[in-house]
């Protein structure tokens, strides 16, 4: 990566919007008698460049979200100083570059998606375990990728003989609305499915990745500790192929 001077308007544009951002998070903690430290903002940074990312970086955004492999690929090794989610869906097929990318795979949502993780990972000399959400569709959608409740509480034991993967916790994905309050009740769901594991099986951690731009307030209203904005700090996106259509937030479906 070659060096490259900051537009400091740019910078300074994307630190108000981090500000304004973590002023919501810090407003919704209030609120749920929680504290906003223990709240992470994931910058979704899917279709935009690296320069963009770069100041955004530096305007203190370090934790940054992909949906797509090929793209962190792509970006990645062009910005330091970052820790990088994979929040979109993983083909197993992209597992071992998904793992030599990203810190975190926020989207292991099958059991056989685990265990291939876990057998890449076992493979590599000194590597520790790899830290990943699973995903759960808690909202039982057709449209969404992730395992059914009932399913991943019949995977626990097969799960947990998976020693390289470190489960920090669950993932969902909001109800497609544009009321916040409508996306309440798959944020309660996922919490109390946490509750319902953790009592079963201690192994897994309390992390619930759940919100973005439009709901993000509500998730943490209900105990999200990871939330997952894009729009809000970037602004619409745009289609990678220089189509002017704007490109959703990270409302991703499994790719057909």
């Amino acid at each position: 990566m070659t060096a490259e001077r900051l537009d400091p308007r740019q910078v300074e544009a994307f630190r108000h919007a981090r500000d304004e951002v973590l002023g919501h998070i810090a407003g919704a903690a209030a609120r749920a008698g929680r504290d906003p430290a223990c709240v992470t903002l994931v910058a979704v940074s899917k279709t935009v460049p690296a320069d963009r990312v770069r100041a955004a970086v530096a305007a203190g955004l370090t934790t940054l979200g992909e949906n797509r492999v090929q793209e962190g690929a792509a970006k990645i090794p062009e910005v330091a100083g970052a820790t990088w989610h994979l929040i979109g869906p993983l083909q197993s097929n992209k597992a071992r570059r998904a793992i030599e990318l990203f810190d975190v795979i926020e989207s292991v949502h099958t059991a056989d998606l685990a265990t291939r993780l876990d057998g890449i990972v076992a493979s590599l000399p000194g590597r520790g375990p790899l830290p990943v959400l699973l995903q759960v569709n808690v909202d039982v959608d057709p449209a969404k990728a992730g395992f059914l409740p009932v399913e991943l509480e019949a995977a626990i034991d097969g799960l947990d003989a998976l020693a390289s993967l470190d489960y920090r916790g669950l993932m969902t994905i909001g109800r497609f609305t544009d009321d916040p309050d409508e996306a309440r009740p798959t944020f309660v769901a996922l919490r109390a499915v946490g509750e319902r594991l953790r009592a079963r099986w201690p192994r897994l951690g309390p992390e619930l990745s759940m919100g973005m731009s439009d709901d993000y307030a509500t998730a943490i209203e209900e105990g999200a500790t990871i939330v997952r904005v894009g729009r809000a700090l970037f602004g619409e996106r745009r289609a990678a192929a220089a189509g002017d259509r704007p490109v959703p937030e990270d409302r991703f479906r499994e790719p057909r």
